[in-house]
């Protein structure tokens, strides 16, 4: 006992740390380090001087916290003011329509493929699926035509329509929402909804009361899956935007970047803000979106 009171921290801490124990901290912090870095970097650089992010000499820490990049984007008294509060509301009409619209549709269809008996269901879900391997940069141009041809006939325009980039943005997240959403519902016991059937429920009774409570898990994924798609996507939206009032942050960011007038610091500041909101959804929905990855990563 008089022994084991004389051991100091370092004995304690060197009889713990064996090789495999040191080896898996080394590993975690160096992966922590290369994740974390990067957005710390981010947002310091949001609050240096320009002479200190173009400096030969990196600056970790801002002198001082100077808030003129926010000033540029937000405050209309700047002279150099971006109105980066109109692209984030209009990344928001896009974000959130689709993440809606993708859950409602995917929703659909994946109950009626992992419920409904009719032939060639599997080679149906395997097609909507071969969809999504193909680079979104070839479906541009023939969704592009598709929706001018439509436009035409139905007196819509197709440029700076945020409407139709939500449409192009179904097109690309629809098939691998519907893929995890019917693998989810796969691993939901049919004995569940056969109770409910024989109490004489419905089927949309059943799947109301019984089938969408137990999938909420999956439904925040795909939601959370696809507002984070649209709203960080960048290539769609340079082709289908032109007009500045129509840009979404990611074509605002670029715009900010190519100016003229170096502005890193602003650029670091409104990336700063775009990427917080997702951070936050994560954080917000971190219980469901493991619990609905890993049973929508099963196939049933």
């Amino acid at each position: 006992m008089a022994h084991r009171e004389k051991r100091t921290f370092i004995d304690h801490l060197a009889h713990w740390l064996t090789w495999k124990r040191f080896i898996f901290l080394l590993t975690l912090t160096i992966f922590l380090v290369t994740i974390l870095f990067p957005f710390y970097w981010m947002v310091a650089s949001s609050f240096k001087s320009y002479a200190e992010i173009g400096g030969r000499h990196p600056v970790y820490i801002p002198s001082s916290l100077r808030w003129d990049a926010y000033d540029e984007l937000f405050d209309p008294a700047n002279s150099s003011y971006w109105n980066f509060g109109r692209n984030i509301l209009n990344s928001i009409k896009v974000a959130v329509p689709t993440a809606l619209i993708a859950v409602i549709l995917s929703t659909l269809g994946a109950y009626a493929i992992a419920r409904l008996h009719f032939r060639g269901k599997n080679l149906m879900l395997n097609s909507i699926l071969i969809v999504y391997l193909f680079p979104g940069i070839l479906l541009i141009i023939p969704l592009f035509a598709m929706l001018s041809q439509i436009g035409a006939k139905m007196g819509f325009e197709v440029q700076d329509n945020l409407g139709v980039l939500v449409f192009t943005y179904l097109a690309q997240t629809l098939p691998v929402a519907l893929y995890m959403l019917t693998n989810y519902f796969r691993t939901i016991p049919e004995e569940i909804e056969q109770a409910g059937l024989i109490d004489g429920c419905s089927r949309l009774s059943v799947i109301w009361r019984i089938t969408l409570p137990l999938s909420i898990p999956a439904m925040v994924s795909v939601a959370v899956y696809t507002f984070m798609i649209a709203w960080n996507e960048f290539l769609y939206a340079l082709v289908f935007l032109n007009s500045r009032t129509k840009f979404t942050m990611p074509i605002q960011i670029n715009t900010i970047f190519n100016d003229p007038t170096p502005r890193p610091n602003v650029v670091m500041a409104a990336s700063t803000i775009m990427t917080l909101p997702v951070i936050i959804l994560f954080l917000a929905l971190e219980r469901f979106l493991e619990e609905g990855l890993s049973a929508g990563g099963v196939k049933g």
